[in-house]
């Protein structure tokens, strides 16, 4: 018997584990993080499923998501990844990758990114209650706060539906339907 899940995943296998196993649970790792918030901004304009079947490529062309390592790039390695036909080649996308790991760098040096980034949530994720996808947001008040200083701080491809997508992926907040199965697996998480 398949569990209730959040209809945006549909059947898709990959879909359906990202749903089951990662969107949602709360992330503290700064690393882990700064890629994501990286791969919430490669999918602007398009959806989800087609980033998350590139990841693996995208963890291979951008060595690992290694902030150090990105920002010492220029243009060669722009020119490499706009010939990478295993990710999306986009020159404003990946220019801003690569400046987003230099504004990873400066941020680290004065606090944790993941410090930054909770601050928007009292340390603490945001557990809503939706019944239906009618009622999810596509951005809030914390995620234009959120937006506001990431751009301030050097960062691009950053806007509040951006941030607030990131939000709900790394469980900042939990906006999984109550139906679903992985809301209270979720809530039991933020709770640790």
């Amino acid at each position: 018997m398949n569990p209730i899940r959040c209809p945006w995943c549909g059947q898709d296998p990959l879909y359906t584990d990202y749903h089951d196993t990662e969107w949602g649970v709360p992330e503290w790792n700064s690393r882990a993080l700064w890629e994501k918030l990286i791969l919430d901004g490669f999918q602007a304009g398009l959806a989800w499923i087609t980033i998350l079947r590139k990841r693996e490529a995208f963890r291979a062309a951008f060595e690992g998501f290694e902030p150090l390592v990105i920002a010492s790039w220029g243009e060669a390695e722009v020119a490499r990844l706009l010939a990478d036909a295993g990710i999306v080649r986009h020159r404003g996308k990946i220019e801003a990758t690569i400046g987003n790991a230099r504004a990873f760098l400066a941020v680290e040096e004065k606090t944790a990114f993941s410090d930054f980034l909770w601050k928007h949530v009292d340390g603490r994720p945001v557990q809503n209650r939706f019944a239906s996808m009618a009622e999810v947001p596509t951005e809030t008040a914390a995620a234009r706060a959120l937006s506001k200083e990431l751009r301030a701080n050097g960062f691009r491809f950053c806007g509040p539906t951006i941030t607030y997508a990131f939000m709900q992926a790394t469980g900042m907040v939990n906006d999984h339907l109550v139906s679903c199965a992985a809301h209270d697996r979720c809530a039991r998480l933020a709770e640790t």
